[in-house]
């Protein structure tokens, strides 16, 4: 259960049922691994099938964008292929998604008989190839993105505004569902509605039990700031073999927008000016003493690993093979985490910064490509993957944290049941306290994002993983994004 959090006095999260997962979840969670595999439509294959339909295929060429990415045409459905539509949905390619989203589509199609949806997994380089195939006019009609990159593709006025199909279908109460966060984050500022969430994921801090106890270090707590944090990383960095080398670190966190993003926000700055997204605010005071603060704890303190010192492992990977005995990473490794780790394992919210309590909601979304030849028949599948039903099955499937609040209590429900010891005393829904207590942050978006995310990117590698520069050299590349913000490129 929640303790009381930010804008509330108790918790908001009721007790979850005892049959949760079977009641709610339409199979136990274990179940999810018995799903027959079933093998993907792979994309040439799809081609293949598209370039033989007389009409109607779900890869057709679309009308040019200008430089600027600003959409020329209006989108309308044409005819159909055998009496159905065919559309692609484009989606992750992780082991365990594709027999989930196969059976998920059966029962698409038997609700929706005048559709077929082709699943194809997503292209290991995935955003080189979506800008590509969005150019030429061969991007799937559904897809699913998330982070930076998913912003960049609405500004190139790629994807279709979902804002009249919401207005006309969903109901309020969906949208109260979702995290407003996370909600308003798949919109531009100009209104267009490019995504709609996909699942929730959230930041918290994962520890190693064993570690702490053996090292007789006192667990974390929720009332943690960051300097109880940075104390504790002291306390259990260390070096267990004998070259000397310190090969335990106190935490890991990945270099990332959103994650680094969190902190500076927890120091009460910003990346991007509220008001103006075209105003860098990477080099304000509150900015940059979040950055030093991480940078510190990876090259002056050595107390936080960064990504050479783990060998480049994700950081899931890293907390696993007992390299680091904290790490802040999502609801998203959970299963990663709980099936691996061969130690106990707890987890608390993020710790508080100077100025705020904050966590991140992740952007991953659905959205449709601007180029469809069947935006209507394209929405009735994102209405499906939006559905509780939807949630539901990612959740049994992979632990996702639904991007509903009113499933959290079945989600919390499922794992306890997959996993009743490791998790007896987690306080699991400590990922979803951000989204009920509505102190939940997503990435904070510029106009032209591209060339912002570029730009920092290099510099964070010199900054962090390298340990090659100050963090004063935000200021040199604030400027230049904000000269990219006026080229308009």
């Amino acid at each position: 259960m929640l303790s009381a959090g930010p804008g509330g006095s108790g918790s908001s999260v009721r007790p979850a049922s005892q049959d949760g997962c079977k009641s709610h979840f339409h199979t136990t969670c274990a179940d999810s691994r018995k799903l027959a595999p079933r093998r993907p439509l792979s994309r040439r294959e799809f081609l293949r099938l598209a370039g033989a339909a007389a009409t109607g295929a779900a890869l057709a060429a679309c009308t040019p964008f200008d430089k600027l990415g600003a959409q020329l045409f209006q989108p309308k459905p044409t005819g159909r292929s055998g009496g159905k539509v065919q559309l692609v949905y484009q989606d992750w390619r992780t082991d365990w998604f594709p027999p989930m989203v196969q059976q998920m589509l059966e029962q698409f199609h038997a609700d929706h008989p005048h559709i077929r949806v082709f699943y194809t997994p997503a292209p290991e380089n995935f955003e080189e190839k979506m800008l590509a195939d969005m150019q030429a006019g061969t991007a799937p009609d559904v897809f699913a993105a998330c982070c930076p990159f998913f912003p960049i593709l609405a500004q190139k006025g790629y994807t279709l505004d979902l804002r009249p199909y919401v207005e006309h279908d969903l109901g309020q109460a969906t949208i109260d569902d979702w995290d407003p966060a996370q909600y308003e984050a798949l919109s531009l500022r100009d209104g267009q509605q490019y995504g709609l969430p996909k699942y929730h994921g959230a930041l918290a801090l994962y520890y190693n039990k064993d570690l702490f106890d053996r090292y007789e270090v006192e667990y974390p707590a929720e009332s943690w700031g960051h300097d109880e944090y940075l104390g504790t990383m002291k306390r259990l960095a260390r070096v267990r073999s004998g070259d000397g080398r310190t090969d335990l670190w106190g935490s890991l966190i990945d270099i990332s927008w959103d994650r680094i993003q969190v902190h500076v926000n927890a120091w009460g700055g910003h990346f991007v000016d509220p008001d103006d997204p075209t105003r860098c605010r990477m080099c304000e005071p509150e900015a940059l003493k979040a950055m030093e603060w991480i940078r510190a704890c990876m090259w002056d303190d050595k107390v936080m690993a960064t990504l050479l010192d783990v060998q480049n492992v994700s950081t899931r990977q890293a907390f696993i093979d007992e390299r680091v005995a904290m790490v802040e990473d999502g609801s998203w490794a959970l299963k990663d985490i709980l099936t691996a780790a061969d130690f106990r394992v707890g987890v608390v919210p993020l710790p508080a910064g100077p100025v705020r309590r904050v966590t991140v909601a992740t952007t991953d979304g659905f959205s449709i490509y601007a180029g469809t030849r069947h935006p209507d028949a394209a929405w009735e599948l994102v209405k499906f993957l939006v559905s509780k039903e939807y949630g539901r099955a990612m959740a049994r499937a992979n632990f996702l944290q639904p991007a509903r609040a009113s499933l959290v209590d079945e989600w919390i429900e499922c794992i306890r049941q997959e996993y009743p010891g490791k998790i007896m005393d987690w306080d699991i829904a400590a990922f979803a306290a951000g989204h009920i207590y509505r102190y939940s942050v997503t990435a904070e978006v510029f106009a032209n994002m591209a060339d912002a995310k570029r730009l920092a990117y290099a510099a964070w590698n010199q900054i962090f993983t390298l340990g090659q520069a100050p963090v004063e050299r935000m200021e040199a590349v604030c400027q230049e994004i904000q000269e990219a913000q006026r080229r308009g490129e």
